[in-house]
């Protein structure tokens, strides 16, 4: 009989989560860059929450946001495209090829042949017409550098052409081309999200061609991505892995196997670790308190959240599609949430207050602190709202 596996418990997680996402205070990061790097991808489908989410991380986040803006904007070395689960994320520039061979080519296949067949249903030209368009989109991004779907349509004045969808369903509607054109580029890797128009909350984005990248091998690059990812939120369960991957199960086990992950034994069942990794790992020298925005990659990185999120929290803190909005943690665990309110104060509610004394009040108001600090006079609202943000809003 072989040696039973290595039990790790909630706590150690909790300790191994508070320093590789650097939470913990001697954890912090120097850089955008570096914040990203530790957490593999920054959710990106709200503006606002990648600059938030780096701002929480960084030891100075005076001027996180103008940082964050230059790593994305500027030197380049952070990009929002298309990855896992169809989502939009911020990641280091350098993993581009990972995510888009590991994840981008399956789902590329899939939106390019619905677009294709939902063109076809609706008497839409065909797929020769619809590369014509590509084409000249393309080339009408490399001599505009960045452009706007609208700019893009006065270059090539087919993206304007509408499709009837689904009819005669309840979900029937006008699609334009352009808006499906560039969320299937999105996808493909041609082109990513470019600099906001307005301010660094807004959501109306230009286009950019995607940057270069090298083609990859598919199984070695899921292998490749599983392995950052465990090395930065691991131990976690085969459940977790394909929920945050969006991966087949078949394709998670064959990229556990091909990076030597080792099982350890979690209070859900099997998890696990990169190799070398199922030891005893460094936890923060003190408690630690952090206010986080709505779809931060830590309080959304795993399918299982008990270890860190109590159940009987979750419909305050999370929107009918899972999404989670602003909340409060008191050394791992989530305690409550936050919000802005109209005059711009950071407001917080506790909704779990076990072993919570004077010393978290203080530090989670140090922190509501240094978040009004970030903002300024920025009014911040939250895409994907919850419960208790607009409660702590209004």
């Amino acid at each position: 009989m072989g040696d039973a596996l290595r039990h790790i418990g909630a706590e150690e997680r909790r300790g191994r989560l508070a320093v590789r996402h650097r939470l913990a205070g001697a954890a912090r990061a120097g850089s955008p860059e570096e914040a990203a790097e530790a957490l593999v991808a920054l959710h990106g489908t709200d503006p606002a929450a990648v600059h938030l989410a780096v701002a929480a991380r960084l030891a100075d986040p005076a001027g996180a946001v103008a940082a964050t803006e230059r790593a994305l904007y500027e030197d380049g070395t952070l990009v929002r495209m298309h990855g896992m689960r169809h989502t939009v994320f911020v990641f280091p520039t350098a993993l581009t090829a990972v995510v888009h061979a590991s994840t981008g080519l399956t789902v590329a296949a899939k939106e390019r042949a619905k677009l294709v067949k939902d063109m076809a249903a609706a008497g839409a030209p065909d797929a020769r017409w619809l590369a014509e368009v590509e084409a000249s989109v393309l080339a009408a991004l490399a001599r505009r550098g960045q452009a706007t779907a609208a700019e893009l349509a006065r270059d090539e004045p087919r993206l304007k052409e509408q499709f009837a969808y689904a009819a005669g369903k309840s979900y029937e509607g006008v699609h334009t081309v352009s808006s499906r054109l560039l969320r299937v580029l999105g996808v493909e890797g041609k082109v990513v999200r470019g600099r906001p128009l307005g301010s660094w909350t807004s959501s109306q984005f230009r286009w950019a061609a995607a940057p270069p990248h090298p083609e990859l091998d598919p199984a070695e690059a899921q292998a490749g991505l599983l392995g950052r990812w465990l090395a930065a939120c691991g131990p976690a369960t085969e459940d977790d892995l394909k929920w945050w991957t969006g991966w087949r199960v078949t394709e998670v086990r064959r990229a556990l196997a091909a990076t030597g992950a080792e099982a350890v034994a979690l209070d859900e069942g099997p998890g696990w670790v990169v190799a070398g990794d199922a030891g005893p790992a460094a936890a923060p020298d003190e408690p630690w308190a952090a206010l986080l925005p709505a779809l931060d990659p830590t309080a959304m990185g795993w399918r299982h959240r008990d270890w860190y999120l109590s159940p009987g929290l979750r419909p305050a803190l999370f929107d009918r599609s899972g999404n989670v909005g602003p909340t409060v943690w008191w050394d791992g665990r989530v305690i409550g949430g936050w919000a802005q309110a109209p005059d711009g104060r950071i407001v917080w509610r506790l909704l779990d207050t076990e072993g919570v004394g004077r010393e978290a009040k203080a530090a989670i108001t140090a922190q509501a602190a240094r978040l009004a600090a970030v903002l300024g006079t920025t009014r911040v609202t939250p895409r994907f709202r919850t419960p208790l943000e607009r409660e702590l809003s209004a």
